[in-house]
């Protein structure tokens, strides 16, 4: 999915999920940037780690990008990570929703095997994108998850470091998935600003950035973000 003209922003999904999950996030940005959301588990061939992040670098060549802002949701958060290590000049500035922690084998993974829980947390929209990925694509989502649990990003969680890439880790107010502990070390260790997202509306959780989207693109824009043009003005939390 590509929408909208401007500065590059590059939206990897959650795990199961879809394009389409995000897409009024995505349209909301859209008024002000070029944003694009690859669907992460439907590459045409055998699913690994590898390969998926030489697949986003494709999808940048082809649309002729050459900076871009990274933002990962959950799981994409560590397709994310990669990206970045491996590719630092592709890279203007990164934020990560709700994702990684630092335990070394990956918590997240846990949602390949809780897809019950998931779905507690999901919107209608999600629900039948997370239902189409596994019955289309089971064999990829179960490389994934197991790429997950046995996967050790300390090595780029310090090259990110050491490239010295503004970096923002955002966290929903009540993430019922993650420990914002785990949050906050990971963006200790990654040099990142640390920010807890909430509403008066009421708590919000893991899936605040496709349920809330315009709180999740209010938020974007306290970062400051180069490609959306705005004034920093998050606080650390």
């Amino acid at each position: 999915m590509v929408l909208g003209e401007g500065p590059p922003i590059l939206i990897l999904h959650g795990f199961g999920l879809a394009p389409q999950t995000y897409r009024r996030t995505a349209e909301l940005l859209a008024s002000r940037a070029k944003v694009v959301v690859p669907a992460l588990f439907s590459l045409g061939r055998r699913w690994s780690y590898q390969h998926t992040v030489d697949a986003l670098v494709a999808t940048l060549d082809d649309l002729g990008v050459e900076g871009v802002t990274l933002i990962g949701h959950s799981f994409g958060g560590g397709l994310e990570l990669g990206l970045a290590a491996q590719h630092p000049d592709r890279v203007v500035e990164l934020v990560f929703a709700d994702t990684l922690g630092l335990s070394r084998e990956w918590t997240l993974a846990e949602e390949a095997v809780h897809p019950i829980h998931l779905l507690r947390l999901a919107t209608p929209r999600a629900i039948v994108d997370f239902t189409r990925t596994i019955v289309t694509h089971p064999a990829e989502m179960a490389r994934a998850a197991w790429w997950g649990f046995t996967s050790d990003r300390g090595s780029e969680v310090a090259a990110i470091a050491a490239a010295g890439l503004p970096c923002h880790v955002l966290w929903a107010g009540r993430d019922t998935l993650l420990s914002r502990r785990d949050g906050q070390d990971f963006a200790e260790e990654l040099g990142a600003s640390f920010t807890v997202a909430r509403s008066f509306r009421g708590p919000i959780n893991h899936d605040w950035m496709y349920r809330h989207p315009a709180l999740f693109v209010s938020q974007l824009d306290r970062l400051g973000l180069i490609a959306l043009g705005t004034q920093a003005g998050a606080t650390n939390q």
